[in-house]
């Protein structure tokens, strides 16, 4: 039995992910309120008593925001490591101790089949992290929020049958909007967010055999969209040989108001 899953919410408005093994059944991040993941968990036909726990990236509101209702509600527990715990402590509100899970980074955790590793990436935040999911040997990689690709996460994600990574903004785009220059110069920092370019860039060092799909994750609603990410992307793969007619790369979208269909990451 392979690893599914569905990416709920993908954007700064909020960011959710489901990730199914059989009757394990593990969310990522809950930076919706409570009663829309409810909503979208339901649509996907999981039901919120059946999440075995909630993984968090980093303590930032759209990763977090439903976090401390989830988790009351539902009785699960809540794993990060404790630099964020440190910061989560501000928001979440009151858990019961055995719900605080506190992992190293770095740490592989195991849901009977489910091996999850978290990794290091680079974020403005206390110690933000991205996941690796593996069953049987198939693999699924997660990583957003990540101001420029180490080498630490191009070695961690390298090699995944889906990997969903973050094509966060147009660099164009968000020198033009109308963000102050202070919070662009944020974004386009090393602790900000990965920009289209930089995607397809490291996408071509990425993207092998093994890989099957790509969803492009995180978009701004300010300054991206889904049709010039993947344009913009590909001419990147196929300028570089990556992407060809015989074996082009999947690119797959997110959305910020609905979720993606479910993706069995074990199949072609």
């Amino acid at each position: 039995m392979s690893i599914r899953f569905t990416i709920l919410s993908s954007g700064s408005t909020g960011n959710a992910t489901l990730i199914e093994h059989g009757e394990c059944r593990v969310l990522l991040d809950a930076g919706l309120s409570a009663k829309r993941i409810e909503q979208l968990l339901l649509e996907r036909g999981v039901a919120p008593e059946g999440l075995r726990c909630i993984l968090v990236t980093h303590e930032h509101s759209d990763h977090v925001k439903g976090l401390g209702a989830m988790a009351r509600k539902y009785k699960l527990p809540v794993y990060a490591n404790m630099n964020t715990w440190n910061e989560l402590d501000r928001s979440v509100g009151d858990l019961a101790d055995d719900q605080r899970v506190a992992f190293k980074t770095g740490e592989v955790l195991s849901f009977g089949e489910l091996s999850v590793e978290s990794f290091p990436i680079s974020h403005d935040a206390a110690e933000p992290v991205a996941y690796n999911f593996e069953v049987g040997g198939v693999k699924l990689s997660i990583a957003t929020d990540i101001g420029y690709m180490s080498p630490v996460v191009k070695e961690k994600v390298r090699d995944a049958d889906v990997l969903v990574l973050e094509s966060n903004h147009d660099v164009e785009m968000l020198r033009i909007g109308r963000y102050p220059w202070n919070v662009k110069r944020r974004i386009l920092s090393d602790v900000g967010h990965l920009s289209n370019d930089a995607a397809g860039e490291a996408l071509c060092e990425l993207v092998s055999e093994r890989t099957k799909r790509v969803y492009l994750a995180h978009l701004s609603r300010d300054h991206n969209q889904l049709d010039l990410a993947k344009l913009t992307v590909n001419s990147i793969l196929c300028e570089s040989g990556v992407s060809t007619e015989e074996r082009p790369v999947r690119l797959m979208d997110t959305y910020y108001d609905r979720s993606t269909a479910w993706d069995d990451v074990g199949k072609p």
